[in-house]
């Protein structure tokens, strides 16, 4: 008998170790994939904010030429299309908001990110129609505001804090409810 419940012991033991492992080892295959994905999200959000504002400066230099075709569906908005050198930051910005739309994890994140590209096309559409020296400041304002709301919700999504502030300026205090800007977007409104 003192074999039997040694045996089932041993088996038990045995057993118990092993499911002890396989969690652990669980837990760590976890922890690796969230880095990973962590890290290539940071990747993409990056490589997605730099093409942005390659796509913003390359419509601030006085030689660029910039046609104007509107949209043939809905929403029947101006769309800016550039000469063949312009071109690049067109298809960059297009590559990288394709790659950030996969790797995403939060569709907060993906429609930051929609808000900024069409912020960001509207001011070439702006400097197409109103030249260089008279593009309307909403659309700088505009432009910064949805970056400054991708980047919250990129940082909320990689879990790293998205309360700070920019510069001395502090955050403004938001409704209840109000999702229609961050805090620290918002405050690009108050002049």
């Amino acid at each position: 008998m003192t074999v039997i419940v040694t045996a089932v012991t041993a088996l038990i033991s045995a057993g118990l170790g092993g499911w002890i492992t396989l969690r652990a080892q669980d837990r760590l295959w976890r922890r690796d994939r969230q880095r990973q994905w962590r890290d290539i999200r940071l990747a993409a959000y990056t490589d997605h904010v730099n093409a942005v504002r390659a796509y913003v400066g390359y419509v601030l230099i006085p030689t660029t030429t910039i046609t104007i075709v509107m949209r043939p569906i809905e929403p029947h908005d101006p769309m800016p299309f550039f000469d063949a050198s312009g071109a690049v930051y067109r298809e960059r910005l297009d590559a990288t908001k394709t790659t950030l739309r996969l790797t995403a994890d939060r569709s907060d994140t993906v429609r930051a990110a929609n808000s900024m590209v069409r912020s960001a096309r509207a001011l070439a559409a702006a400097r197409a129609s109103h030249g260089l020296d008279s593009i309307p400041s909403e659309r700088f304002t505009e432009l910064w505001t949805a970056e400054r709301e991708f980047v919250l919700h990129a940082r909320a999504e990689l879990g790293l804090a998205n309360d700070f502030e920019i510069g001395d300026r502090p955050a403004r205090a938001i409704a209840a409810g109000d999702r229609s800007a961050a805090a620290l977007a918002a405050w690009v409104h108050e002049e």
